[in-house]
């Protein structure tokens, strides 16, 4: 019997090592990772400038206080706040704590108390993340939500003009919803959604903790509506598997937090500043963004082809970039399975979905050897359905 909580359902798989985009088990068996530990390893697995970048700052120091200054961190900062539309940058140990630090420092700038979420988003795993994803199945169990949080239909500025009151600091969105299904937020309703923020004097937050970083072929996916946000949160991919997670902001919001009044412990310590930095020098080098963002058009029309195929497995196409999702008309769970049988990870997510989150440094090659399992995968279940609809038929014959 394990020591370790059950709260995994967890596969008898266990990877000993792994290279690029794929993961290796002690027997040899090979797997393309298509998951990518749920869009962190952005860089896939043990990236030759991640692997120096961490060994030569491990040899040099592993940890000081937030009381002193960290170069490294500092580095980090300024980088981030060049490449997006931030001044100002607080770092933290996950994107948990990346959105907190989002609704925290939205109630300090506004002084009002309550921001408006989504329903079916997914924000984190505190008290306070889950009360603003709203959703009943994580909330369960755990007593009262968090105060503070109200819930309105994605794409409905209408319903987001009318949930805002007095008490309202902020609106707070995934530009596309991964756990909660691969549900694309347009760019119109982003751009709708900041001019009515701008409109009502409250804040726009915006959670790229899995969008961010490259994932959907702009370093941030609120590019692509050509708005900034005032806060941001961002983790996952800042760190291809190093946890670090980091809260940007406006000059404006982030000078309301004075010294004493947030911390961390662990927060931006060296060695997770070593990693953040030696992902920047891969993501922020001239072509990769662009390489990230062809290889992601060439990923969905592949989809695209086996949606139209395997018509009975697929209903719809999901994502942009390198988060991409496949709506399933079977449970994702059995698509999961049978993509498991070809050695292709992949991750769940709501609405019956099934995630394909490669490395940002996908190739050709890997694309069109996922498309082969995919293929392969869906072939097998269609197989299973026509035979379990052909004994259904004959069952009833004989009734």
């Amino acid at each position: 019997m394990s020591a370790l909580l059950p709260t995994y359902a967890r596969s008898d798989l266990v990877f000993e090592r792994g290279e690029g985009a794929y993961l290796f088990t002690a027997e040899g068996e090979r797997y393309l990772d298509f998951g990518s530990g749920v869009a962190v390893t952005s860089l896939g697995h043990v990236h030759p400038h991640l692997v120096e970048a961490l060994t030569e700052q491990a040899k040099k120091l592993w940890h000081v206080s937030n009381l002193h200054r960290i170069p490294g961190q500092e580095r980090l900062a300024e980088r981030l706040c060049a490449a997006s539309f931030a001044t100002r940058v607080f770092f933290a140990n996950s994107g948990t704590e990346a959105v907190e630090n989002a609704v925290k420092f939205a109630r300090a700038y506004t002084g009002r108390p309550a921001v408006i979420a989504f329903e079916g988003a997914f924000h984190g795993r505190t008290l306070a993340t889950m009360a603003a994803g709203g959703q009943a199945k994580h909330l369960e169990g755990f007593g009262p939500p968090v105060d503070g949080f109200d819930q309105v239909e994605a794409g409905d500025i209408g319903a987001v003009d009318a949930a805002i009151g007095e008490a309202t600091a902020g609106v707070l969105i995934e530009p596309i919803m991964g756990e909660g299904g691969m549900r694309e937020v347009s760019w119109p309703f982003l751009r709708d959604l900041r001019a009515l923020c701008d409109a009502k004097g409250i804040l726009l937050l915006l959670d790229e903790v899995q969008t961010g970083i490259g994932r959907t072929g702009r370093l941030f996916a609120h590019e692509w509506a050509g708005i900034t946000p005032d806060v941001m949160a961002v983790a996952k991919g800042l760190g291809s598997g190093f946890p670090v997670g980091a809260c940007l902001t406006t000059e404006e919001v982030g000078l309301s937090m004075t010294a004493g009044s947030h911390g961390s412990t662990f927060g931006g310590n060296p060695l997770a500043m070593a990693v953040g930095n030696g992902v920047l020098d891969v993501v922020l080098a001239p072509g990769f963004l662009d390489h990230a963002a062809a290889m992601g058009l060439k990923l969905k029309q592949r989809l695209a082809a086996l949606k139209d195929e395997h018509h009975t497995i697929i209903e719809e196409v999901r994502g942009q970039g390198l988060m991409l999702g496949l709506k399933c008309k079977v449970p994702n769970t059995r698509l999961v399975q049978a993509l498991l049988d070809q050695r292709l990870l992949t991750v769940q997510a709501g609405d019956n979905v099934v995630r394909l989150l490669p490395p940002l440094i996908v190739d050709e090659a890997e694309i069109d050897l996922a498309a082969t399992k995919l293929d392969a995968a869906c072939a097998a279940l269609a197989r299973i359905e026509r035979a379990g609809l052909a004994d259904a038929g004959a069952a009833r014959a004989q009734a």
